[in-house]
């Protein structure tokens, strides 16, 4: 196949600019920040109880629990959603209606203060489950508009423009935030005006991808063999058949499962690390947030190049020993030392983008020629979520049973650990051609 018009490929790196304002503003950053200081019960006797359904909890955990259900929720949808995308191929109205529903959830929270505590966790899981499940049919576009030899390439174009675009809509945050008292607000509410601006900002540019991306072929003719709704499942089954007979696909997989669980709970616990754990001040831990994402588009470009000189297994396993170092240096850093904080900001930054590019962009060359291309990135997102629920859960219930942030993210390591040990293992099968050339 051949690549597509650069336009259409701007306009598929475009969506990566539209949505990731919800995973810096809202996951990384300021949102993150304004739960722990609102989600508590009494600051004078506790500065982080509070109760919700009757129980007391450490409102970090509570918080990671409540993205845990929400990427629950992602998973279990994903395989009925795709399956219905590719049999009628109506994957960007699935994906306009997450990217709406998601949008939407960001506005609600400019109505979350500490007295609406069931409202902002509600928004939470909404918005998560709109970011997560748009990406699914996001992601499905890549093997349909670059060629398998540029796929690394776009992989980490479409991330490149996520960090430049997500740093922008941060700054103008910022502005609401710190300098709320030049337009005669609070700073909780500078937090609230910047998640109303996520929402905007996350639909109007996601309508310009939208309106360039090219239209889906149906993959299904005549009668379906389930109900539409349980044929998701059955694809599921499908495509786990299929990987069962590609073994560098299911090695991959396999070892993409456990490093994922550790890749994708540093994202989503690391400001509240920052700020609970270490007392890094709200301003420098934005700026070390702001950090990671500048940092993380050299590095995103970087590590493609070096994938393409030594392999992707290989780039993978050298990123992937880095992270387990990181976890070790989270560890032991010491309460309130900021610049330790950004000079680890830097570190994470570099391997952040490289990680999630090309494990993407791997799955994408490894996958077999296929019109079910949602059904195999749904299968790829459902490895995702699932690792994902693991790890976040498993870091606040350490949290919790411990009393400190710093065990659950010492116990990230064994993620990481596991998953280059089946790195190792996915690189050394060469039987298959395709696997010798990663």
């Amino acid at each position: 196949m051949q690549t597509a018009p650069k336009k259409v490929v701007t306009a598929w790196a475009m969506y990566d600019w539209a949505n990731s304002a919800y995973n810096l503003v809202i996951t990384s950053t300021i949102f993150p920040a304004y739960f722990e200081a609102v989600a508590v019960d009494d600051a004078s006797i506790s500065k982080t109880a509070v109760t919700f359904f009757g129980r007391q909890f450490e409102n970090t955990a509570l918080y990671n629990y409540a993205i845990s259900f929400a990427l629950l929720i992602v998973a279990v949808l994903s395989p009925i959603l795709s399956s219905i995308a590719d049999y009628k191929g109506n994957k960007k109205k699935f994906m306009f209606f997450f990217l709406t529903m998601g949008s939407l959830a960001c506005i609600s929270m400019y109505f979350f203060d500490r007295n609406t505590l069931g409202l902002g966790l509600f928004s939470v899981i909404v918005a998560c489950v709109g970011f997560w499940s748009s990406l699914v049919f996001y992601n499905s576009f890549l093997p349909e508009i670059a060629a398998p030899e540029d796929r690394d390439r776009i992989s980490a174009k479409g991330f490149a423009y996520g960090y430049v675009g997500s740093v922008i809509l941060q700054l103008i945050c910022f502005v609401f935030v710190l300098m709320h008292d030049k337009f005669g607000i609070t700073e909780g509410k500078g937090s609230q005006i910047s998640f109303l601006l996520v929402g905007i900002w996350w639909w109007g540019f996601g309508q310009f991808s939208l309106r360039r991306l090219p239209n889906s072929i149906p993959a299904g003719t005549g009668d379906l063999k389930h109900h539409i709704f349980l044929n998701g499942y059955h694809e599921l089954q499908k495509v786990w058949k299929q990987v069962m007979h590609l073994p560098s696909l299911k090695r991959f997989l396999l070892s993409f499962f456990f490093f994922n669980m550790g890749v994708q709970t540093v994202m989503l616990v690391a400001a509240l690390y920052g700020k609970s754990e270490l007392g890094i001040p709200t301003t420098n831990l934005i700026i070390a947030i702001l950090i990671i994402q500048l940092i993380a588009i050299p590095g995103a470009l970087f590590i493609s190049w070096t994938s393409s000189k030594i392999g992707n297994l290989q780039t993978l396993m050298i990123l992937v020993v880095l992270w387990s170092s990181l976890c070790v240096v989270g560890y032991y850093l010491p309460k309130g030392g900021i610049y330790e904080f950004y000079g680890l900001a830097i570190a994470v930054g570099f391997v952040m983008g490289g990680t999630q590019s090309l494990s993407r962009s791997t799955y994408a060359k490894l996958m077999p020629e296929t019109k079910d291309t949602a059904s195999f990135f749904s299968f790829y997102d459902v490895t995702e979520k699932i690792a994902s629920v693991i790890g976040i859960f498993s870091f606040g219930f350490i949290t919790e049973m411990t009393g400190s942030q710093r065990s659950s993210v010492l116990a990230l390591m064994s993620f990481f650990i596991i998953g280059l040990l089946l790195l190792f293992y996915a690189a050394s099968f060469k039987k298959n051609t395709i696997a010798s050339e990663f």
